[in-house]
């Protein structure tokens, strides 16, 4: 059979149905442009060309029409966005419950609303989105979100709160739509693809509240959208096209770090748009500066827009508040109310007789500690011990952080008049303040840590082992090598002279003897991050006497005092140093946490909420039918991949040239879309759950939404298979009562709005991992 002419037919019978845009990727299945044509930047022109004859021009003396505007509305467009709406809209202030992550974002848009700093793993866009929903209702910021399932206030617009992730998702099933006419080749298909994220039961449930998904998959939707029409457009309009895209993909990894995947596949895009142009009849010159336009755009305006995301949020939280322990001292003293709160007048350098707290700069915070107790004589694994007393990382404010620094050569601990300031390079001594003990280290091995050496404070009652209790400070951000130490703003490293190893936080917590405090070690690698230390609290000694002197410890203020400056860009990348090493301090051991190899089967669901007065619940769950049948969809899509292309490499094709390019598109945005959206999961040490998945779910769904667009078009292409069609749009149409049954089913645990009875509940259990909750009711 002459495969041209089949196409040739099955067009003129379906045109009305197809999408006729040319993608980039048929440009060398396209008839050559005129010689007077010019091959523009982006995607060739169409495939036919029209010619028209131009009438004889006369003379007219009406007025010049200089501006013309001509305004479309795809009335598709308008009526899925209208039942979108009117599924994610619905109710949208019940229950008025705190409903799950809304306890963490409700807390964040409060604390925006009163300028105090947080910290989140997470950037800032989704939540200050919120946070204007709740500026423009008049929240004034003062509900407490205490725990899920406490009631609102009346003073709390949950309506205008739940808003932003509402519209979001609702607009995702139109940017659907619009996406998959890109893509498909026919209409119906993509009006397939959007029916199906619009009757998707976890899709409405993510929507309806407080939570980030639905906002982050649409910035990503519409960027990859904008991405692809570029490459399919030419001149201004493809330029146009990829900055709107670039500005919306930033966006999108700036609300939640996973909408980075996005920008992957978008920057994938264009790159294969660029190796395609290699083999047209360009010049070099004008290849590369194709190209690099192009990266400069993809570069320049996701980091400009994640950049001044966080300007806005630091500008917008001036205050101290509860998580400003995770940052660094002088980062908390930067803060309104914050460090410089308590008193005034710290001392800015450190002299031999400072008492002064050393915090532990990197990472988890943490301050140089010891105590009375000591290392047991022997430890768990058999070896010995110096019997010493120990020396810890405690991560809470506390008398026994406080150290004293001494000249070794002076036995005064008072502080002279000039001040004795110590610089880099000095040697010094470090007495605990409360037990006076110097701060030591030898040749034995840490108690968890053996490749390092143990840290104690030495105590003299073992004269076979001597004191080796001298330091020398490295300053490392000093600007000369004379520079003196100061408070707050210096980082340091502590080197033992003995041993030339540098004192160092290990990351790992001691036994119950150690009171589950982290291990403090002498290290020999001295480069290492955790290595780095600064004084926090600094105050001088002024008496002689000890008890008098543990008085002044006892008596002092937990909070150091100096007004430190820093710029913008100091505070930004100190911020994402913090977001970096906090990002795997999940919660563990969650009652409603998954893994990876669970989603596809739909093995969990999350409880989201429980009434207290009944048994109306929400839950994370998807609509079973369409969950399934995306699965089967991946898999079926991957086998046809194989198999077309490696009867391609026999010289088979079983697909005209525009069909398989049409093919390879979907495989290339949406079955590598899910990939890139869903394998990563596999290598995450941290906590998961089910709503990690919902970005890879919506490329799985658009994925199935294409093999029946592709199982369609295969049974219109052959004679011998036509006959199936009837069968094959009628079982579809089977599959979509059920899609809507099931949705309809399940809408009670999407909405939360129906008290169910016991049997309910079980009717609704589809499978027995699922966890659903039950009130028992007494009479």
């Amino acid at each position: 059979m002459d495969s041209g002419n089949v196409m040739k037919k099955r067009r003129e019978k379906k045109k009305h149905n197809e999408v006729t845009e040319v993608s980039d990727s048929e440009i060398s299945y396209l008839e050559k442009p005129s010689s007077n044509r010019e091959l523009g930047d982006g995607a060739p022109a169409n495939e036919v060309e029209s010619v028209e004859t131009v009438p004889p021009v006369k003379e007219d003396s009406s007025p010049v029409k200089s501006v013309h505007l001509h305004l479309e509305i795809d009335l598709v467009f308008v009526l899925l966005l209208l039942l979108a709406l009117g599924t994610r809209l619905y109710n949208l202030e019940e229950p008025r419950y705190i409903v799950f992550d809304e306890l963490h974002f409700g807390r964040y848009v409060s604390l925006y609303t009163k300028g105090v700093f947080f910290f989140d793993a997470h950037p800032p866009l989704g939540k200050q989105l919120l946070y204007l929903a709740g500026h423009f209702a008049g929240y004034d910021g003062n509900f407490t979100f205490d725990r899920i399932g406490s009631p609102y206030t009346e003073s709390v617009p949950v309506k205008a709160l739940r808003l932003i992730p509402a519209v979001s998702g609702s607009f995702l099933v139109a940017v659907t739509y619009q996406l998959m006419l890109e893509i498909c080749t026919y209409q119906w298909t993509a009006i397939l693809a959007a029916f199906l994220v619009l009757f998707e039961n976890c899709f409405v449930a993510q929507s309806r509240f407080m939570l980030l998904e639905s906002i982050q998959m649409l910035f990503g939707l519409w960027g990859l959208l904008c991405v692809l029409k570029s490459t399919r457009k030419t001149g201004l309009l493809s330029v146009l096209w990829l900055c709107f895209g670039a500005l919306s993909l930033g966006c999108c990894f700036s609300v939640k770090y996973s909408g980075i995947y996005t920008y992957y596949l978008a920057m994938f895009l264009v790159g294969r748009q660029m190796w395609r142009r290699i083999g047209l009849a360009q010049s070099g010159l004008r290849l590369v500066l194709s190209t690099m336009w192009r990266l400069l755009v993809l570069t320049v305006l996701p980091l400009a827009v994640y950049v001044s995301v966080f300007y806005a949020h630091l500008a917008m939280l001036p205050k101290a508040g509860p998580h400003d322990s995770v940052m660094t001292s002088a980062f908390q003293a930067s803060l309104q109310g914050g460090l410089a709160s308590i008193t005034r007048g710290q001392p800015l350098h450190v002299a031999h007789g400072s008492q002064i707290t050393l915090r532990h700069s990197h990472g988890r915070t943490c301050w140089l500690h010891s105590h009375a107790h000591v290392y047991p004589v022997r430890y768990t694994d058999g070896r010995g011990s110096s019997h010493q007393q120990q020396v810890t990382c405690y991560s809470f404010k506390d008398v026994n952080n406080w150290w004293i620094v001494k000249r070794p050569e002076q036995a005064s601990l008072a502080v002279a008049r000039p001040p004795d300031v110590v610089r880099h390079g000095d040697v010094v001594q470090l007495l605990h303040g409360i037990t006076s003990r110097a701060l030591n280290s030898h040749d034995v091995a840490a108690p968890v840590s053996p490749q390092s050496q143990e840290v104690t404070c030495y105590i003299d009652y073992n004269v076979s082992m001597p004191a080796q209790n001298l330091w020398r400070v490295e300053i490392v951000n000093r600007d000369s090598d004379d520079a003196t130490w100061d408070g707050i703003r210096s980082l340091v490293r502590l080197i033992h002279v003995d041993s030339g190893s540098a004192l160092r936080y290990s990351g790992r917590q001691l036994p119950s003897w150690g009171f589950h405090q982290h291990e403090v070690v002498a290290d020999k690698v001295v480069t290492h991050q955790d290595t780095i230390w600064n004084v926090e609290e600094h105050r001088y000694t002024k008496a002689e006497d000890r008890k008098e002197r543990e008085r002044e410890l006892v008596s002092a203020e937990m909070i150091p005092t100096a007004v430190t400056r820093l710029s913008f860009w100091e505070k930004f990348f100190e911020l994402q140093y913090k977001m970096l090493a906090h990002a795997p301090d999940a919660p563990a051991g969650h009652m409603f946490a998954s893994e990876p190899a669970d989603w596809p089967l739909l093995a969990r669901s999350i409880a989201y909420w429980l009434s207290p007065n009944s048994n109306a619940q929400i839950h994370l769950i998807g609509n079973l039918i369409t969950w399934y049948t995306g699965t089967f969809s991946v898999l079926f899509y991957s086998t046809l991949l194989a198999l077309y292309a490696i009867r391609l490499r026999r010289a088979c094709y079983d697909l005209p040239p525009r069909a398989f390019n049409k093919f390879y598109d979907a495989g290339c945005i949406l079955f590598l879309g899910y990939l890139l959206h869903y394998l990563p999961y596999f290598f995450m040490d941290r906590t998961l759950f089910l709503h990690h998945y919902l970005p890879a779910y919506l490329f799985k769904i658009l994925l199935l939404a294409y093999v029946i667009d592709h199982v369609y078009y295969v049974l219109q292409m052959y004679e011998k298979t036509r006959r199936l069609t009837n069968l094959f749009i009628m079982c579809i149409t089977v599959w979509l009562c059920y899609v809507v049954l099931t949705f309809k089913k399940f809408s009670v645990l999407s909405y939360g709005n129906t008290d169910l009875t016991e049997n309910d509940l079980m009717n609704l259990r589809w499978k027995d991992t699922w966890d659903f909750i039950l009130h028992k009711k007494t009479n």
